[in-house]
């Protein structure tokens, strides 16, 4: 890569930076706004929805970007999901009330799904599969500092100007962002015969939305032996079989059941599902155990999560420069997955007694675990996709990964719920029922290295995977006409 290509390809991974960063931090910058933001519109039963809303329509719309990316190209996609994501933005920050927050957060979600998985698809277009791991190692990086500094973010908005600005501040950025995109990113490609599956889309994002509502929803608000829980479950048992009949004569399915026959895919589906349960368990239940059992104000609570994600940097970090300069990934989600198992038997043996040092040092081993096992495996993903459906493979695996935060926190905290019930809340107490929480999650572990094992090494393409594109359509060319619509 030579030094003006370097400093183009710097540019646009800056700017699908700036996208991603504002996906994430909105996903964690309402957590302190909330409290303000409820009792500033009313609807405080409902402010849970706040953060449910957006995670739903970003795992609803996520394999849908991917495809998309595939067929229309990622640039004018990228594009549209900024749009739709700063219309959602605008939206969120002109509220009067609880539904219009509501409604304003699933378009934000709906822009969301697309701007995490079409970078990551665009950064594997723009950079060989050889050199990818040092730049998914930054854009690891890049996501975690994000997703921690959200809260803080979110806060200082709240004391110093107004819960608005936790929404508005995506406005420059957003703009910022589209402008590198649509001036920097030149992927030029030739339109080919498609058909967009809307019937497979409407079935997935129905389905996803049943199964995210019963996880978030289930043994709670909804108890699962109720006709409305009962309901939902066949609907969903309904709707999975409708979808997978769908997908099987689709011509141009938006989740191809073709991808789960590749070995590296499968592999890296279940591994980045498994490893997105475990870190949230420790992002959501390590707080948990600080502020109730070890009694420590919900500041201090705070920052022992910035080990984790400080962990999960290095981690990132060291991958990718190590799988760049080896040429072999196979390793690392083997060794995360037992970092991260080791790390929830340490949390499984703290009790009342135990220092808080003790959990954020586990955090930390948590953390390096989550940043060995994500972006390597990920990147397997997209290097054993075939480059034509590299945008649906980048967002299948991220949506598994999605699918593992979504689910994690409602089924470890059912656990919870069940192991306080009927008991005080004294620290001793909660830490017994923290305890099978941490246990349940070490079985996770075992079961994320089993799957680990299994990944096949393959090696890393030379070239990007655009390139790849490029010399396919010459043979092409060479042996069809010429297509007179080359896109820009």
């Amino acid at each position: 890569m030579g030094q003006q290509s370097f400093r183009r390809t710097l540019l646009v991974f800056v700017g699908l930076q700036l996208g991603q960063v504002m996906s994430s931090i909105d996903g964690t910058i309402v957590a302190t706004a909330l409290p303000t933001i409820a009792g500033d519109i009313g609807g405080f039963s409902r402010s849970t929805w706040v953060v449910t809303a957006y995670s739903l329509a970003m795992v609803a719309s996520m394999p849908i970007y991917g495809k998309l990316g595939d067929l229309y190209g990622r640039r004018r996609i990228l594009l549209s999901a900024i749009a739709i994501f700063l219309v959602g933005s605008m939206a969120c920050g002109s509220v009067q009330t609880m539904d219009q927050l509501l409604v304003a957060r699933f378009v934000q979600g709906l822009g969301g799904g697309g701007l995490g998985a079409l970078s990551m698809a665009t950064v594997a277009d723009i950079v060989p599969a050889r050199q990818l791991g040092r730049w998914l190692g930054y854009q690891g990086v890049i996501y975690a500092v994000a997703s921690a500094i959200g809260p803080i973010v979110g806060g200082l908005f709240v004391d110093h100007l107004s819960w608005r600005w936790a929404f508005l501040i995506n406005l420059p950025i957003g703009l910022l962002a589209a402008a590198i995109v649509a001036t920097k990113l030149q992927l030029a490609y030739r339109r080919i015969p498609h058909a967009i599956d809307w019937s497979g889309s409407v079935l997935l994002t129905g389905g996803l939305s049943l199964f995210v509502l019963l996880a978030t929803l289930g043994g709670h608000e909804i108890p699962w032996g109720s006709a409305r829980a009962l309901g939902a479950g066949a609907g969903l048992a309904l709707i999975s079989v409708l979808f997978l009949r769908r997908e099987r004569r689709a011509p141009e399915p938006v989740l191809p059941l073709a991808l789960f026959r590749n070995p590296v895919l499968r592999v890296a589906t279940g591994i980045n599902f498994t490893s997105g349960l475990l870190l949230w368990c420790g992002i959501f239940f390590v707080p948990q155990f600080v502020q109730q059992v070890r009694e420590v104000s919900p500041t201090r609570s705070g920052l022992v999560l910035m080990p984790l994600m400080f962990g999960a940097a290095l981690g990132t970090l060291v991958t990718g420069r190590l799988v760049a300069r080896t040429g072999r990934y196979r390793t690392w989600p083997i060794a995360g997955s037992v970092l991260m198992t080791v790390a929830m038997v340490l949390l499984a043996g703290l009790d009342e007694g135990s220092p808080v040092l003790a959990a954020a040092l586990s955090a930390l081993l948590l953390g390096i675990g989550a940043g060995f096992v994500m972006q390597p495996s990920l990147l397997a993903a997209q290097n054993g996709a075939d480059p034509s459906q590299l945008g649906t493979a980048t967002s299948t695996t991220l949506l598994f990964r999605t699918l593992g935060n979504t689910v994690g926190i409602p089924v470890f905290g059912g656990i919870l719920n069940a192991g306080l019930s009927g008991t005080g809340l004294s620290p001793a107490d909660v830490a017994g029922a923290l305890r099978p929480v941490f246990a349940v999650a070490v079985v996770v572990g075992l079961v994320s290295i089993v799957v680990a094992l299994r990944l096949p090494e393959r090696p890393l393409r030379e070239r990007t995977a655009f390139e790849v594109g490029v010399a396919r359509e010459r043979v092409l060319l060479q042996t069809a006409p010429p297509d007179p619509e080359v896109i820009r």
